[in-house]
């Protein structure tokens, strides 16, 4: 290889830049107002939630790709400290300070 880019590679790269600016700018484009139907406003209203669990829970329930398997593991315990703590108070910062609270003792004091 000479350090030179094919004609191919150029083109794919120039359409994937087109394809990307035209969807960015789509809504600017337009020449009136769009708005969501509402089925699709009520469901996105449900989408931080749903990538949030989707982040948290393989990461308090996994581990190295597989189940955790013993109960010997201070991320199943903070998790369940830090949902009765949402759950009683229903505040996401008391959630998170419960849960490290619970979690930074397990895991460095005991090692799980």
């Amino acid at each position: 290889m000479k350090g030179e880019t094919d004609a191919w590679t150029m083109f794919v790269i120039v359409g994937l830049a087109g394809v990307t600016v035209l969807a960015r700018c789509f809504f600017f484009i337009l020449d009136r107002p769009w708005s969501l139907p509402a089925w699709t406003q009520r469901a996105l209203q449900y989408a931080p939630v749903a990538a949030l669990a989707g982040v948290v829970a393989p990461e308090i329930v996994m581990t190295g790709g597989h189940f955790v398997t013993t109960w010997h593991d201070a991320r199943l315990f903070a998790g369940l400290a830090g949902a009765a703590l949402f759950f009683w108070r229903r505040s996401v910062l008391l959630t998170m300070l419960g849960g490290m609270a619970v979690y930074l003792p397990l895991h460095l004091a005991l090692a799980w």
